[in-house]
């Protein structure tokens, strides 16, 4: 039996891993997956174990073998209708709400997303080529990115999708892109960017709305902009964009930020653009820990609805914009989990006590590189009482490799599967191959039945874009 470092009996992580899978008495489909630690679905099965859209998650793992991404459709479809149902209730324009698809780009998710009514947030061709794939229409894809290539411009022109503008360098180029076309006589609709201005209080590397960023137009060059734009006729400017950031839990930024656009879009009609749609990005957060806090979809796009309307009445605007909105981590980060196996364990007298997984930093970097605090559970012992602070630490050649810090969880063994929740936004989608692992698989699991949506990769496939120059294969 090794030392462990004691819970204290007044923390209150001092219970099983049940005391994750309930938060709230209504019917699941009310429930508003971002609030959730755990996916809808997740239930404590006769056997102590962790189930998962039906499916015993230690089976899975015997199955399909770890690290594993497990998704849960029921939590991503009712993200989805959440942000759908509570725009159609709360604002009586036209409206989307489009998936920021970098948030996890793969053909399965797109597919769910397009579904159910929503459209997809791209920022390189292969983002938007895997949201055409899976059955995106283009006219619900926006094509974002401060730096895209010439090529990927032509992609977007080619497939009908609609480019959002991020600098000079873009917009004159898609103007001469546009005025090439066969069809240039239609001009080609865009939107563009903006920073406004709003920071909010979140890490400093998701922070895209205060002046000092690298997305965006300047707002002090907004006039040139809308002049460059209502000279150029291979170009029809239909909207304006603003992101402040990202795992947000305010409110106030989010009514600000309808007034500063409002103002922008007075501004274009000033230059006879043809601008009916105001894009105010996403940024809502999820629910990591026991102390965050985040609103309700449902909440998030009311406030964000009630500030445009009021914004448009005080303005004298007597017709409501098109709304968009881009949410991504709250769409799916909470529907997913990642599951490890345990391996070896490590005490250090009077400091830490280490239990070591089978992944770590390659399919989760955001610890490392956000420090991002995480929960996690023993699925195989989920009423064990939580009699241990560990740190879980990864396999990776890093000290820093370390998925989470003093986790609540009780006595561990070489073999028992380890859940860390909230793992659906940008794990896999930032996942690397360092010390030349493979990415996991991913399994989307409903009803009692999981599906890959992703194969885990092999040794092959990790070696197959290796080039040997002959003259060292000569040399053995």
């Amino acid at each position: 039996m090794v030392a462990t470092s004691p819970i204290e009996p007044q923390n209150p992580t001092q219970t099983s891993g049940q005391r994750y899978l309930v938060s709230s008495d209504l019917p699941l489909a009310e429930r508003s997956p971002n609030q959730e630690l755990l996916p809808l679905t997740a239930k404590l099965n006769g056997r102590d174990r962790l189930e998962i859209g039906g499916c015993d998650v230690t089976e899975l793992v015997e199955r399909y073998g770890s690290p594993l991404y497990i998704l849960d459709e029921l939590s991503l479809r009712t993200a989805c209708r959440h942000y759908r149902d509570a725009l159609a209730k709360h604002y009586p324009g036209e409206s989307l709400a489009v998936f920021a698809s970098k948030a996890w780009s793969c053909q399965a998710v797109a597919a769910i997303v397009a579904s159910e009514g929503l459209g997809t947030d791209v920022v390189s061709g292969c983002e938007l080529q895997t949201s055409l794939t899976a059955g995106v229409s283009a006219d619900r894809i926006v094509f974002h990115g401060n730096n895209k290539s010439r090529r990927e411009l032509e992609q977007a022109i080619a497939a009908g999708v609609t480019v959002i503008v991020d600098n000079w360098l873009e917009l004159e180029t898609l103007a001469k892109l546009a005025g090439d076309r066969a069809d240039r006589d239609r001009p080609l609709p865009v939107m563009v960017r903006f920073t406004p201005g709003i920071e909010c209080h979140t890490h400093e590397y998701i922070q895209t709305g205060h002046i000092d960023s690298k997305f965006g137009f300047d707002p002090d060059g907004m006039r040139a902009v809308f002049e460059f734009l209502s000279k150029t006729a291979s170009l029809a400017c239909i909207g304006l964009h603003a992101h402040i950031g990202s795992q947000i839990f305010e409110t106030q930024p989010h009514v600000d930020l309808p007034q500063v656009m409002v103002g922008w879009l007075q501004l274009a009609r000033e230059f006879d653009l043809p601008v009916n749609t105001i894009n105010v990005g996403g940024g809502l957060g999820i629910r990591y820990t026991e102390a965050d806090d985040p609103p309700s979809i449902d909440a998030w796009i009311e406030t964000v609805a009630k500030s445009m309307k009021t914004a448009c009445e005080r303005a004298g605007l007597t017709e409501l914009p098109r709304l968009m909105c881009e949410p991504g981590r709250s769409l799916i980060g909470s529907a997913c989990v990642t599951a490890y196996t345990v391996g070896s364990q490590k005490t250090v007298p009077g400091l830490s006590h280490y239990i070591t997984v089978d992944g770590g930093m390659s399919d989760n970097p955001r610890p490392i590189t956000y420090q991002s605090l995480y929960r996690a559970v023993v699925a195989n012992k989920m009423t064990a009482e939580a009699t241990q602070a560990v740190t879980v630490a990864g396999k990776h050649c890093e000290s820093g490799d370390v998925v989470i810090k003093e986790a609540a969880l009780p006595d561990t063994e070489p073999g028992d599967i380890l859940v860390v929740m909230g793992t659906g936004a940008y794990n896999y989608s930032m996942a690397s191959n360092y010390n030349r692992i493979a990415r996991p698989a991913a399994v989307l699991v409903e009803g009692g039945e999981a599906n890959v949506i992703i194969a885990r990769e092999t040794d092959e496939d990790l070696m197959r874009f290796d080039r040997l120059p002959a003259r060292l294969t000569s040399a053995r």
